[in-house]
């Protein structure tokens, strides 16, 4: 399936919240790719056909007071997006050009999606069955291991029998040296790897080698090239890593292939209250040339695997919920596995350590990784459970304070306790985290039949099923995880949260074998929805919707009451279904031409929040028909960004946010559709 849809940021090389680059034109030639900051990271490709050289990627020239007149732009012919790949196809001068940027984010295997190399192959053949003399270059610069163009790297190259390896770093390496969100890694080694052969070329130096490329097809030294160890300040200099393939003489259809692998090796890559953890991928000792060697080695097993795992989810999402929503799930889930970090912790068990991504760098964020685990559920639990584990480590420590869960661990990547609200009572989210938590801790146990994790955190769990009881069903003047709205009392949409994480604690004690327990809190939360239903129901004439706030103050307001979906995927039946059927065809009432706004008081949304909103309804033609403004959105968006989950439903600009997790929760209708139970 081609996707039609024009992304707002086109996934290149996707791994995690440091090595993740992207393009944000229509054109793979169009801009400079992008850090999903949107900084520069660039990538250049060129082409020469027949003597003549083309551009197929990038910009050739990063200093406007430097320019020449770089070659013309290849026509680009299509793009493709799938899960696991991005496919451009290019024409000039007789020949057809396909380059394929895979990351192989298999969620069967932990350590292939931990892995740190991503793909990039190419395959030219003769369009007008001629035969055509080609040569390809390709390079990648210094930025992508620095945080700012002033930094200066160091440049090596390494070879064996079969690969050779050219790499990039900071000449002043300091792991794990700062924490924040609009931060590029700046430690580690950034390596473009090819295989040994004849028809391979290598350089490591200055970017002005391009200028040689275009002119003779070679890559020869300037008269003032630095030596290999001498450091060069990004800005100045723009050294490379770069190959050419001497593909030769190209004719028929057939034609020829290579291939090329990015990695990074962060050296480590999480500092976990104390302790510094390395990525998964290393585990048993694995080497970056190790690691690299098995990426070229696995190559065309992991090819088959990918394209057989895109096929299926587009499918599944095709009969779920139509070729747009299949669009959606096809850009969200390189961005929503590389928005964290796998590593494990000090006992051997996996942490997936998201970043609050253009929000403020949290780590691990509750309310982050909630919205985000309907991908998980779907294809691999074990992920779910990595992201609780930090949480209920630190809340269970001396270190957290309070009765209730905690909004994050720190600030990526330093796990070292929360930073949120500078740990004032008035900044958490009590009732957010802990519905957060409990349904998380359901859901997972449902997802894979295993329940030794919630019954090893039980106490947890316990103590905040309580809190829900206690304050949950009239909440308090507080934040949710809408916190960009400020605080709220008396928030209809969180005390749905917390009845369904009254629900969730009871589902866990029916599966744990406490029969009694398990009826006392399914009871309790019937109660409390039937409470709900009476504080939530709005007055105003004419209504049939619910309320944003109980009380006088709500009348007349309205919200999307998104945390009603697990009602519906748990099973548990504590709304009344028709109380739903009105709330879609409330939200169908309200769209602008960009989706539906989070509530009455501002026209902004959010895309995940909306399409949970749409997996309310019973009706696909009603789900499809609160979605497709959120594909406009990302098809017209101005704002060439990773897919933002905040936005304006009547500009289609972005508020905030870009390249989170939550985008996962894209995924909440086709868990909704093929159940959660698997076991």
């Amino acid at each position: 399936m081609t996707i039609t849809l024009r992304p707002p940021a086109v996934p290149l090389v996707t791994i995690d919240p440091y090595f993740s680059v992207w393009s944000m034109a229509d054109r793979l030639t169009g801009d400079f790719t992008r850090h999903w900051t949107g900084k520069r990271n660039a990538l250049t490709g060129l082409i020469r056909i027949d003597g003549t050289p083309w551009r197929f990627a990038g910009l050739t020239e990063p200093n406007p007071e430097n320019y020449y007149a770089e070659p013309e732009a290849m026509q680009q012919t299509e793009l493709q997006v799938t899960p696991l790949s991005t496919s451009y196809t290019f024409e000039a001068g007789g020949i057809a050009l396909e380059v394929v940027f895979t990351s192989p984010l298999l969620p069967d295997s932990l350590e292939l999606l931990s892995r740190p190399a991503s793909y990039v192959s190419f395959r030219v053949r003769s369009l007008d069955g001629n035969p055509h003399a080609v040569q390809l270059y390709i390079d990648v610069t210094g930025e992508w291991c620095v945080n700012t163009s002033e930094q200066k790297v160091v440049l090596g190259q390494e070879q064996n029998e079969y690969l050779t390896i050219m790499a990039a770093s900071n000449a002043e390496q300091q792991v794990l040296n700062a924490s924040g969100d609009d931060l590029r890694i700046d430690w580690g080694r950034l390596m473009l790897a090819v295989k040994q052969a004849p028809d391979m070329q290598t350089w490591i130096g200055p970017a002005e080698v391009r200028k040689s490329f275009v002119r003779t097809g070679e890559l020869k030294a300037g008269s003032k090239t630095p030596s290999p160890n001498e450091a060069q300040t990004v800005r100045d200099t723009q050294p490379v890593l770069a190959a050419v393939w001497n593909c030769g003489e190209v004719d028929g259809k057939a034609g020829k292939s290579q291939l090329i692998v990015l990695a990074y090796d962060d050296v480590y890559s999480i500092e976990y209250f104390g302790r510094r953890l390395e990525a998964y991928w290393k585990k048993d000792g694995q080497t970056t040339m190790g690691m690299i060697e098995h990426a070229f080695r696995e190559y065309s097993d992991i090819l088959l695997r990918c394209e057989a795992f895109d096929r299926q989810l587009q499918a599944d999402a095709v009969r779920s919920g139509g070729e747009k929503y299949a669009d959606i799930l096809s850009l969200s889930y390189r961005q929503a596995i590389a928005a964290h970090k796998l590593v494990l912790d000090p006992e051997g068990q996996p942490l997936f350590m998201s970043k609050e991504c253009f929000s403020n760098g949290c780590i691990a964020t509750v309310d982050v990784s909630y919205p985000s685990i309907p991908l998980f559920l779907l294809y691999q639990p074990e992920l779910v459970r990595g992201m609780m584990r930090p949480i209920l480590k630190y809340a269970a420590s001396e270190a957290w304070p309070f009765e209730f869960a905690p909004h994050d661990v720190g600030q990526y990547p330093l796990a070292n306790g929360q930073v949120y609200g500078e740990n004032a009572r008035e900044a958490q989210m009590p009732v957010e985290e802990c519905g957060n938590m409990l349904v998380m801790a359901a859901a997972v146990s449902l997802a894979d039949g295993q329940w030794e994790f919630a019954a090893e955190h039980r106490e947890l769990l316990s103590r905040w099923a309580d809190y829900l009881l206690e304050y949950g069903l009239d909440p308090e003047n507080q934040l949710c995880t809408d916190d960009f709205a400020g605080h709220l009392a008396r928030n209809a949409n969180l005390s749905a949260k917390a009845i369904m994480g009254v629900a969730s604690y009871s589902l866990l004690c029916r599966q744990l074998g406490d029969s009694a327990e398990a009826d006392r809190y399914l009871q309790a939360a019937r109660d409390m929805a039937s409470q709900w239903t009476k504080l939530a129901e709005d007055q105003s004439e004419g209504s049939t919707h619910t309320k944003l706030v109980f009380g006088e103050e709500g009348e007349g307001t309205w919200s999307l009451k998104y945390n009603l979906v697990w009602d519906l995927i748990f099973g548990t039946n504590l709304f009344d279904p028709s109380l739903v059927r009105r709330e879609t065809a409330w939200y169908l009432e309200k769209q602008n031409r960009y989706g539906v706004p989070l509530d009455n008081r501002e026209a902004y949304t959010k895309g995940d929040w909306l399409v949970w909103a749409a997996s309310l309804a019973e009706e696909r033609k009603d789900f499809e028909q609160i979605i497709a403004p959120l594909w406009d959105f990302l098809n017209e968006t101005p704002d060439r960004v990773p897919f933002s989950d905040w936005y304006d439903t009547i500009t289609a600009r972005q508020i905030g946010f870009q390249h989170r997790s939550v985008v996962g929760g894209m995924f909440i209708k086709l868990l909704k559709d093929q159940g959660i139970s698997k076991k």
